[in-house]
């Protein structure tokens, strides 16, 4: 059993980053910035929404009632070795009569982080939140005192603090969403298909989130059988002075890889018609008119031979590509008479 297990256990153990990405600060603060109009839209709907019934009747002028919501500031923060905080401060227009109406500042505070799931797949989940609710005062009251804290009211009943902080990760823009399309299948040609897959919960560090991710191949729905990478990927270190989202880093495995997954999936083979025929080849090379009786279209077919090979220098990328080029007829059944390797 034990040489059994040692024979199917390094399809597992070898599993090693071949490509990563790095969400910097600023990319943090760009996906704030186009999440704080997606955020606003979420909290109207849910702190506009009618309050549920009281059981014991109460007068309506006594009840209070939001009827304004805007966020104000919305920031994502990176922490170093710990994950991102999210601060949030919302002005709200509170009405208890026709004729009274007060603001009220919602400020949330929520430590964020990313973490991989039974199932392989990356999440955000939230590890601490806090919200305040506190008074705007008027602009005379506001010379003689600062904002205090709501006491228990009619809002403080109305805004269900529990749900907004176990949902506090919705306000950003369809962060799950993105994580899970992350390992989803993605298409290179019809039959070809690139999966990366996430080996670890990100790393946070000044420079950024940091992931690192390993690539399957598919060619017609089968994992192609791809050689482990003879060297080991790390993120390459950015520029301090990048003004960069998002960057992206692939190894020459990666690119080894998806070249060898189109040669496999015949992408790199083609085959193109040419304007001469049989019979104009005839005029010039005599042997042609005894080979063919009739006038056949002349095709060129270049055709992968082996695996292509991909070598990463400073400013550009080499590609090997090893190829059988062949000059033939284009009848239904395809007769070369003339072949070179390239």
């Amino acid at each position: 059993l034990s040489i059994l297990l040692s024979l199917l256990l390094p399809a597992h153990t070898t599993r090693s980053p071949d490509c990563g990405g790095i969400l910097t600060p600023s990319g943090l603060r760009y996906l704030a910035e186009v999440s704080k109009p997606h955020a606003e839209s979420v909290l109207r709907k849910d702190l506009m929404a009618p309050p549920a019934p009281e059981p014991s009747p109460s007068s309506p002028s006594s009840r209070s009632q939001i009827i304004s919501v805007k966020v104000d500031k919305f920031s994502l923060t990176l922490v170093p070795d710990t994950g991102m905080r999210l601060s949030i401060e919302v002005d709200l227009g509170i009405t208890s009569a026709p004729s009274t109406t007060k603001e009220m500042r919602l400020s949330i505070l929520a430590d964020l982080h990313v973490e991989m799931n039974p199932e392989g797949n990356l999440e955000l989940v939230t590890s601490d939140c806090k919200p305040t609710l506190e008074e705007v005062q008027s602009t005379e009251e506001m010379d003689r005192s600062a904002p205090h804290k709501s006491s228990g009211s009619d809002v403080d009943k109305q805004i269900n603090v529990e749900k907004i902080c176990l949902e506090v990760s919705k306000l950003l823009l369809l962060p799950n969403e993105r994580l899970m399309s992350l390992a989803a299948p993605f298409p290179i040609t019809p039959n070809c298909q690139v999966q990366y897959l996430p080996l670890a919960a990100p790393m946070y560090s000044e420079q950024g989130i940091i992931i690192s991710l390993q690539t399957t191949f598919q060619v017609a729905g089968t994992v192609i059988p791809l050689p482990v990478s003879p060297v080991p990927f790390s993120m390459p270190e950015p520029a301090s002075s990048s003004p960069s989202h998002l960057i992206l880093a692939f190894s020459e495995h990666f690119y080894t890889s998806l070249f060898s997954a189109l040669e496999e999936s015949g992408a790199l083979n083609v085959s193109l018609l040419s304007s001469l025929t049989t019979a104009t080849l005839a005029e010039r090379i005599t042997q042609m008119g005894s080979l063919f009786q009739e006038d056949l279209p002349v095709v060129l077919q270049a055709m992968t031979r082996s695996s292509p090979h991909v070598v990463l220098e400073e400013d550009k990328a080499i590609v090997k590509l090893f190829l059988t080029a062949q000059i033939g007829t284009g009848s239904s059944l395809f007769q070369s008479f003339l072949s070179v390797n390239v």
